[in-house]
């Protein structure tokens, strides 16, 4: 039973992605990766748009209060840490600027976009 339920997050998270990056792309941004992974951290969405660079964490929940909580310290240093490899692996984005997003999914509504939801920590 936890398995299927394991299984049935997972596919929701995945919809979740997917409904972000279209909301994205119908908003003028450019999807530039979707599961980008490193070893210190992943991250959901990487966008484009203008002369800025979003990294976008996804969070579905079944509320939005409850999206907002669920990005933690911890999480949000690991998007950092993998924001960081994703520049590194992509020079030509050097002069852009960068933005941490949250995008935020409950069931029936549209994804609701955090813009520079944080800034890192010096």
């Amino acid at each position: 039973m936890a398995g299927s339920r394991r299984r049935a997050a997972y596919r929701w998270g995945l919809h979740s992605e997917s409904l972000c990056a279209w909301w994205l792309r119908c908003k003028g941004y450019r999807i530039l990766a979707r599961h980008f992974r490193l070893p210190v951290g992943e991250i959901d969405l990487v966008a484009r748009r203008g002369q800025t660079v979003m990294f976008i964490e996804v969070k579905a929940r079944s509320d939005a209060a409850r999206a907002a909580h669920a990005v933690s310290r911890t999480q949000r240093k690991r998007i950092e840490r993998a924001a960081s490899g994703f520049l590194a692996a992509n020079p030509h984005l050097s002069g852009h600027g960068v933005r941490f997003d949250t995008m935020f999914v409950v069931p029936w509504r549209l994804p609701i976009h955090i813009a520079d939801a944080w800034r890192p920590e010096a």
